[in-house]
């Protein structure tokens, strides 16, 4: 089983906001509005969003909001 997991990261690393799911197409979107907003001061500072898959429930961090 694949689960996607959507990160918004701030420039020192920690994990402000996570949203997990199995539906590759719901993940691309949620990726998506991560990265739309972000505004332009944040990414100069170094906030990212990222996207990536996992295997199992017990990878995923424990704040995600987890949809399935």
């Amino acid at each position: 089983m694949a689960i996607w997991v959507n990160e918004q990261v701030d420039p020192g690393g920690l994990l402000y906001a996570c949203i997990a799911c199995c539906d590759e197409t719901q993940a691309q979107q949620c990726h998506q509005s991560f990265e739309e907003n972000l505004t332009e001061t944040q990414k100069a500072t170094g906030w990212t969003a990222r996207i990536r898959i996992v295997e199992s429930w017990d990878e995923v961090p424990v704040n995600a909001l987890k949809l399935d």
